[in-house]
Protein backbone atom coordinates (compact mmCIF):
# COMPACT_ATOMS: atom_id res chain seq x y z
CA UNK A 1 0.00 0.00 0.00
CA UNK A 2 1.29 3.48 -0.85
CA UNK A 3 2.36 5.60 2.09
CA UNK A 4 0.71 8.63 0.41
CA UNK A 5 -2.87 8.87 1.62
CA UNK A 6 -4.43 12.11 0.31
CA UNK A 7 -7.64 11.49 2.20
CA UNK A 8 -5.67 11.99 5.43
CA UNK A 9 -4.16 15.31 4.36
CA UNK A 10 -4.96 18.51 6.25
CA UNK A 11 -4.01 21.71 4.43
CA UNK A 12 -3.24 24.05 7.28
CA UNK A 13 -4.17 27.72 6.94
CA UNK A 14 -1.05 29.86 6.47
CA UNK A 15 -0.47 32.18 9.42
CA UNK A 16 2.35 34.30 10.68
CA UNK A 17 4.22 33.02 13.69
CA UNK A 18 4.45 34.66 17.09
CA UNK A 19 6.28 33.59 20.22
CA UNK A 20 4.65 32.83 23.56
CA UNK A 21 7.77 32.79 25.66
CA UNK A 22 9.90 30.03 24.18
CA UNK A 23 6.98 28.39 22.36
CA UNK A 24 6.25 29.31 18.73
CA UNK A 25 2.58 29.61 17.77
CA UNK A 26 1.44 29.75 14.16
CA UNK A 27 3.34 29.34 10.94
CA UNK A 28 4.77 25.84 10.68
CA UNK A 29 4.98 25.33 14.45
CA UNK A 30 3.15 22.34 15.97
CA UNK A 31 -0.38 23.07 17.17
CA UNK A 32 0.00 23.64 20.89
CA UNK A 33 -2.19 22.45 23.77
CA UNK A 34 -3.17 24.88 26.51
CA UNK A 35 -5.15 24.84 29.73
CA UNK A 36 -5.89 27.20 32.62
CA UNK A 37 -5.35 26.81 36.34
CA UNK A 38 -8.32 27.02 38.71
CA UNK A 39 -6.44 27.57 41.97
CA UNK A 40 -6.31 31.10 43.45
CA UNK A 41 -3.30 32.59 41.67
CA UNK A 42 -2.41 34.42 44.87
CA UNK A 43 -1.70 30.96 46.35
CA UNK A 44 1.54 30.41 44.46
CA UNK A 45 2.26 26.96 45.93
CA UNK A 46 -1.15 25.57 45.00
CA UNK A 47 -0.95 27.08 41.52
CA UNK A 48 2.56 25.74 40.92
CA UNK A 49 1.43 22.28 42.06
CA UNK A 50 -1.39 22.32 39.53
CA UNK A 51 0.96 23.54 36.80
CA UNK A 52 3.29 20.62 37.59
CA UNK A 53 0.45 18.14 37.00
CA UNK A 54 -0.41 19.82 33.72
CA UNK A 55 3.24 19.75 32.64
CA UNK A 56 3.32 16.01 33.32
CA UNK A 57 0.26 15.67 31.07
CA UNK A 58 2.13 17.52 28.31
CA UNK A 59 0.75 21.06 28.40
CA UNK A 60 2.61 23.52 26.14
CA UNK A 61 1.24 26.81 27.50
CA UNK A 62 -0.75 27.51 30.67
CA UNK A 63 -2.94 30.45 31.61
CA UNK A 64 -3.52 31.86 35.08
CA UNK A 65 -6.11 34.43 36.07
CA UNK A 66 -4.85 37.74 37.49
CA UNK A 67 -7.91 39.51 38.92
CA UNK A 68 -6.09 41.43 41.67
CA UNK A 69 -2.74 42.74 42.86
CA UNK A 70 -2.17 39.71 45.10
CA UNK A 71 -2.33 37.49 42.02
CA UNK A 72 0.16 39.50 39.99
CA UNK A 73 2.41 39.68 43.07
CA UNK A 74 2.50 35.87 43.16
CA UNK A 75 3.00 35.62 39.41
CA UNK A 76 6.75 36.18 39.52
CA UNK A 77 7.27 33.05 41.65
CA UNK A 78 4.87 31.08 39.46
CA UNK A 79 6.66 32.08 36.26
CA UNK A 80 10.02 31.22 37.79
CA UNK A 81 8.82 27.75 38.84
CA UNK A 82 6.96 26.85 35.65
CA UNK A 83 8.66 24.98 32.82
CA UNK A 84 6.14 26.22 30.26
CA UNK A 85 5.17 29.80 29.29
CA UNK A 86 2.58 31.49 31.48
CA UNK A 87 -0.28 33.56 30.07
CA UNK A 88 -1.74 36.17 32.42
CA UNK A 89 -5.52 36.44 32.06
CA UNK A 90 -6.53 40.12 32.37
CA UNK A 91 -10.02 41.47 31.92
CA UNK A 92 -10.64 45.10 32.79
CA UNK A 93 -7.86 46.48 34.99
CA UNK A 94 -4.97 47.64 32.87
CA UNK A 95 -2.65 47.89 35.88
CA UNK A 96 -2.86 44.11 36.30
CA UNK A 97 -1.56 43.80 32.73
CA UNK A 98 1.38 46.10 33.49
CA UNK A 99 2.19 44.15 36.66
CA UNK A 100 1.89 40.78 34.90
CA UNK A 101 4.20 41.87 32.09
CA UNK A 102 6.78 43.04 34.59
CA UNK A 103 6.40 39.77 36.55
CA UNK A 104 7.46 37.71 33.54
CA UNK A 105 4.23 36.64 31.88
CA UNK A 106 4.93 35.38 28.36
CA UNK A 107 1.56 36.55 27.06
CA UNK A 108 -1.32 38.76 28.17
CA UNK A 109 -4.87 37.64 27.51
CA UNK A 110 -6.63 40.97 27.21
CA UNK A 111 -9.16 42.78 25.08
CA UNK A 112 -7.69 46.25 24.50
CA UNK A 113 -11.12 47.83 24.12
CA UNK A 114 -12.12 46.75 27.63
CA UNK A 115 -9.38 48.52 29.56
CA UNK A 116 -10.35 52.14 29.08
CA UNK A 117 -8.70 55.08 27.39
CA UNK A 118 -6.30 54.99 24.43
CA UNK A 119 -3.57 56.08 26.85
CA UNK A 120 -4.08 52.90 28.89
CA UNK A 121 -3.95 50.75 25.76
CA UNK A 122 -0.69 52.48 24.82
CA UNK A 123 0.73 51.76 28.29
CA UNK A 124 -0.11 48.07 28.04
CA UNK A 125 1.43 47.81 24.58
CA UNK A 126 4.61 49.52 25.81
CA UNK A 127 4.81 47.09 28.73
CA UNK A 128 4.26 44.12 26.41
CA UNK A 129 7.00 45.30 24.04
CA UNK A 130 9.42 46.05 26.86
CA UNK A 131 8.95 42.59 28.39
CA UNK A 132 8.69 40.53 25.22
CA UNK A 133 5.05 39.63 25.82
CA UNK A 134 2.64 38.57 23.12
CA UNK A 135 -1.07 39.30 23.49
CA UNK A 136 -4.15 37.14 23.01
CA UNK A 137 -7.29 38.97 22.02
CA UNK A 138 -10.02 36.88 23.59
CA UNK A 139 -13.48 37.51 22.17
CA UNK A 140 -16.33 35.57 23.79
CA UNK A 141 -19.96 35.35 22.71
CA UNK A 142 -21.00 35.68 26.34
CA UNK A 143 -19.31 39.03 26.86
CA UNK A 144 -19.69 40.91 23.59
CA UNK A 145 -19.65 44.70 23.67
CA UNK A 146 -23.04 46.34 24.19
CA UNK A 147 -22.93 48.27 20.91
CA UNK A 148 -22.39 45.06 18.94
CA UNK A 149 -25.30 43.33 20.65
CA UNK A 150 -27.46 46.35 19.84
CA UNK A 151 -26.24 46.33 16.22
CA UNK A 152 -26.71 42.62 15.56
CA UNK A 153 -29.43 41.77 18.07
CA UNK A 154 -27.64 38.66 19.36
CA UNK A 155 -24.21 37.03 19.34
CA UNK A 156 -23.46 35.98 15.76
CA UNK A 157 -20.34 35.33 13.65
CA UNK A 158 -20.32 38.88 12.27
CA UNK A 159 -20.46 40.32 15.79
CA UNK A 160 -17.61 38.16 17.09
CA UNK A 161 -15.42 38.93 14.09
CA UNK A 162 -16.15 42.66 14.23
CA UNK A 163 -15.22 42.69 17.92
CA UNK A 164 -11.94 40.93 17.16
CA UNK A 165 -11.09 43.33 14.34
CA UNK A 166 -11.88 46.34 16.53
CA UNK A 167 -9.40 45.09 19.15
CA UNK A 168 -6.80 44.35 16.47
CA UNK A 169 -6.95 47.93 15.25
CA UNK A 170 -6.19 49.20 18.73
CA UNK A 171 -3.00 47.12 18.84
CA UNK A 172 -1.88 47.82 15.32
CA UNK A 173 -2.27 51.55 15.86
CA UNK A 174 0.70 51.11 18.20
CA UNK A 175 2.62 48.96 15.70
CA UNK A 176 2.01 45.79 17.75
CA UNK A 177 1.52 42.59 15.78
CA UNK A 178 2.57 39.89 18.25
CA UNK A 179 -1.01 38.82 18.85
CA UNK A 180 -3.26 35.81 18.42
CA UNK A 181 -7.04 35.78 18.54
CA UNK A 182 -9.85 33.59 19.84
CA UNK A 183 -13.55 34.02 19.03
CA UNK A 184 -15.09 31.51 21.41
CA UNK A 185 -18.70 30.52 21.93
CA UNK A 186 -20.43 27.71 23.76
CA UNK A 187 -22.54 27.10 20.64
CA UNK A 188 -20.52 24.87 18.31
CA UNK A 189 -22.07 26.26 15.11
CA UNK A 190 -21.47 29.85 16.18
CA UNK A 191 -17.87 29.22 17.15
CA UNK A 192 -17.03 27.30 13.98
CA UNK A 193 -18.65 29.94 11.77
CA UNK A 194 -16.88 32.80 13.57
CA UNK A 195 -13.45 31.15 13.38
CA UNK A 196 -13.96 30.25 9.73
CA UNK A 197 -14.91 33.83 8.89
CA UNK A 198 -12.03 35.31 10.90
CA UNK A 199 -9.52 32.93 9.29
CA UNK A 200 -10.19 34.63 5.97
CA UNK A 201 -9.76 38.14 7.38
CA UNK A 202 -6.33 37.99 9.05
CA UNK A 203 -3.06 36.10 8.96
CA UNK A 204 -2.48 36.01 12.74
CA UNK A 205 -2.46 32.72 14.71
CA UNK A 206 -5.84 31.54 15.97
CA UNK A 207 -6.45 30.13 19.45
CA UNK A 208 -9.31 27.62 19.23
CA UNK A 209 -11.82 26.79 21.91
CA UNK A 210 -15.46 25.93 22.49
CA UNK A 211 -16.03 27.87 25.68
CA UNK A 212 -18.04 26.56 28.64
CA UNK A 213 -18.24 23.21 26.87
CA UNK A 214 -19.45 21.29 29.95
CA UNK A 215 -18.28 18.36 32.05
CA UNK A 216 -15.67 15.76 31.20
CA UNK A 217 -17.86 13.61 28.94
CA UNK A 218 -20.24 16.18 27.45
CA UNK A 219 -17.54 18.83 27.13
CA UNK A 220 -15.14 16.40 25.49
CA UNK A 221 -17.72 15.46 22.87
CA UNK A 222 -18.72 19.07 22.22
CA UNK A 223 -15.12 20.26 21.98
CA UNK A 224 -14.14 17.35 19.76
CA UNK A 225 -16.92 18.17 17.32
CA UNK A 226 -16.17 21.90 17.17
CA UNK A 227 -12.38 21.79 17.28
CA UNK A 228 -12.31 18.75 15.03
CA UNK A 229 -14.27 20.56 12.31
CA UNK A 230 -11.94 23.54 12.43
CA UNK A 231 -8.69 21.57 12.65
CA UNK A 232 -9.75 19.24 9.84
CA UNK A 233 -10.32 22.31 7.64
CA UNK A 234 -6.82 23.58 8.51
CA UNK A 235 -7.85 26.31 10.95
CA UNK A 236 -6.15 26.66 14.33
CA UNK A 237 -2.68 27.12 15.77
CA UNK A 238 -3.24 26.46 19.47
CA UNK A 239 -6.16 24.87 21.35
CA UNK A 240 -7.74 24.84 24.78
CA UNK A 241 -10.45 22.36 25.70
CA UNK A 242 -12.68 24.07 28.27
CA UNK A 243 -14.07 21.48 30.68
CA UNK A 244 -15.62 21.48 34.12
CA UNK A 245 -12.81 19.13 35.10
CA UNK A 246 -9.26 19.35 36.36
CA UNK A 247 -6.88 21.20 34.00
CA UNK A 248 -4.76 18.14 33.34
CA UNK A 249 -7.86 16.42 31.95
CA UNK A 250 -8.22 19.29 29.47
CA UNK A 251 -4.65 18.65 28.35
CA UNK A 252 -5.26 14.92 27.86
CA UNK A 253 -8.42 15.56 25.85
CA UNK A 254 -6.62 18.16 23.76
CA UNK A 255 -3.95 15.65 22.82
CA UNK A 256 -6.53 12.99 22.05
CA UNK A 257 -8.23 15.39 19.61
CA UNK A 258 -4.91 16.14 17.89
CA UNK A 259 -3.95 12.45 17.87
CA UNK A 260 -7.26 11.43 16.31
CA UNK A 261 -6.54 13.77 13.39
CA UNK A 262 -2.91 12.73 13.08
CA UNK A 263 -1.79 16.28 13.86
CA UNK A 264 0.33 15.57 16.94
CA UNK A 265 1.19 12.34 18.65
CA UNK A 266 2.10 12.08 22.31
CA UNK A 267 1.93 8.96 24.39
CA UNK A 268 0.04 5.75 23.67
CA UNK A 269 -2.78 5.78 21.14
CA UNK A 270 -5.14 2.99 22.19
CA UNK A 271 -7.30 1.21 19.63
CA UNK A 272 -9.86 -0.90 21.45
CA UNK A 273 -13.18 -2.54 20.75
CA UNK A 274 -16.44 -1.73 22.58
CA UNK A 275 -16.54 -5.39 23.70
CA UNK A 276 -19.26 -7.98 23.19
CA UNK A 277 -20.13 -11.53 24.21
CA UNK A 278 -17.22 -12.86 22.11
CA UNK A 279 -14.59 -11.15 24.25
CA UNK A 280 -11.92 -13.36 25.74
CA UNK A 281 -11.18 -10.93 28.57
CA UNK A 282 -12.83 -7.89 30.17
CA UNK A 283 -11.95 -5.31 27.51
CA UNK A 284 -13.52 -2.32 29.24
CA UNK A 285 -11.74 -2.81 32.56
CA UNK A 286 -8.49 -3.74 30.81
CA UNK A 287 -8.47 -0.53 28.76
CA UNK A 288 -9.35 1.57 31.80
CA UNK A 289 -6.42 0.13 33.74
CA UNK A 290 -4.00 0.39 30.82
CA UNK A 291 -4.87 4.03 30.14
CA UNK A 292 -4.24 4.80 33.80
CA UNK A 293 -1.01 2.80 33.98
CA UNK A 294 0.40 4.25 30.74
CA UNK A 295 -0.12 7.96 31.38
CA UNK A 296 3.59 8.37 32.05
CA UNK A 297 4.53 7.30 28.50
CA UNK A 298 5.29 10.31 26.32
CA UNK A 299 6.72 8.52 23.30
CA UNK A 300 4.17 8.28 20.46
CA UNK A 301 3.15 4.69 19.85
CA UNK A 302 0.05 2.57 19.25
CA UNK A 303 -1.58 -0.24 21.22
CA UNK A 304 -4.55 -2.34 20.12
CA UNK A 305 -6.70 -4.11 22.68
CA UNK A 306 -9.30 -6.34 21.02
CA UNK A 307 -11.44 -8.89 22.78
CA UNK A 308 -11.64 -11.53 20.06
CA UNK A 309 -10.20 -12.69 16.73
CA UNK A 310 -12.86 -11.10 14.49
CA UNK A 311 -11.15 -7.71 14.09
CA UNK A 312 -8.25 -8.24 16.47
CA UNK A 313 -5.59 -9.55 14.08
CA UNK A 314 -6.35 -6.87 11.49
CA UNK A 315 -6.06 -4.05 14.03
CA UNK A 316 -2.96 -5.60 15.61
CA UNK A 317 -1.17 -5.62 12.25
CA UNK A 318 -1.41 -1.81 12.21
CA UNK A 319 -0.11 -1.14 15.74
CA UNK A 320 3.18 -1.32 17.60
CA UNK A 321 1.76 -3.70 20.19
CA UNK A 322 -1.51 -5.61 20.12
CA UNK A 323 -3.41 -8.16 22.12
CA UNK A 324 -6.31 -10.26 20.92
CA UNK A 325 -8.56 -12.26 23.20
CA UNK A 326 -8.50 -16.03 22.90
CA UNK A 327 -10.12 -19.01 24.58
CA UNK A 328 -9.36 -20.49 28.00
CA UNK A 329 -7.78 -17.25 29.22
CA UNK A 330 -4.94 -17.50 26.68
CA UNK A 331 -4.47 -14.41 24.48
CA UNK A 332 -2.28 -13.61 21.48
CA UNK A 333 0.28 -10.79 21.68
CA UNK A 334 1.45 -9.03 18.52
CA UNK A 335 4.67 -7.04 18.25
CA UNK A 336 5.05 -4.69 15.28
CA UNK A 337 2.05 -6.33 13.67
CA UNK A 338 3.37 -9.89 13.87
CA UNK A 339 2.12 -12.70 16.13
CA UNK A 340 4.76 -13.19 18.81
CA UNK A 341 3.59 -15.05 21.90
CA UNK A 342 0.66 -15.84 24.17
CA UNK A 343 -0.16 -14.42 27.58
CA UNK A 344 -2.53 -15.72 30.26
CA UNK A 345 -5.16 -13.63 32.05
CA UNK A 346 -3.08 -13.61 35.21
CA UNK A 347 -0.54 -10.82 34.89
CA UNK A 348 -1.73 -9.75 31.42
CA UNK A 349 -1.94 -6.02 32.22
CA UNK A 350 1.48 -5.95 33.88
CA UNK A 351 2.87 -7.78 30.85
CA UNK A 352 1.43 -5.25 28.39
CA UNK A 353 2.72 -2.32 30.46
CA UNK A 354 6.23 -3.83 30.39
CA UNK A 355 6.02 -4.32 26.62
CA UNK A 356 4.90 -0.72 26.08
CA UNK A 357 7.65 0.64 28.32
CA UNK A 358 10.24 -1.45 26.48
CA UNK A 359 8.95 -0.31 23.10
CA UNK A 360 8.99 3.33 24.22
CA UNK A 361 12.61 2.95 25.33
CA UNK A 362 13.48 1.36 21.98
CA UNK A 363 11.85 4.21 20.03
CA UNK A 364 13.55 6.84 22.20
CA UNK A 365 16.95 5.19 21.68
CA UNK A 366 16.43 5.19 17.91
CA UNK A 367 15.41 8.85 17.98
CA UNK A 368 18.51 9.72 19.98
CA UNK A 369 20.60 8.30 17.15
CA UNK A 370 18.57 10.18 14.51
CA UNK A 371 17.25 13.34 16.26
CA UNK A 372 15.34 14.55 13.20
CA UNK A 373 13.16 11.44 13.44
CA UNK A 374 11.65 12.76 16.67
CA UNK A 375 8.44 14.77 16.60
Amino acid sequence: MSAIRPWRTIDRRPSRQIMVGKVPVGGDAPITVQTMTNTPTSDANATIGQIRRCEEAGVDIIRVSCPDADSTAALRDIVRAAEVPIVADIHFHYKRALEAADAGAACLRINPGNIGSPERVAEVVRAAKANGCSIRIGVNAGSLEKHLLEKYGEPCPDALVESALDHVRLLEEHDFREYKISVKASDVFLAVAAYTQLAGELDCPLHLGITEAGGLIGGTVKSSVGLGMLLWSGIGDTIRVSLSAEPEEEVRVGYEILKSLGIRNRGVRVISCPSCARQGFDVIRTVERLEERLQHIRTPMSLSVLGCVVNGPGEARETDIGITGGGNGRHMVYLSGVTDHHVQDDGMIDHIVRLVEAKAAEIEAAQALVPEAAE
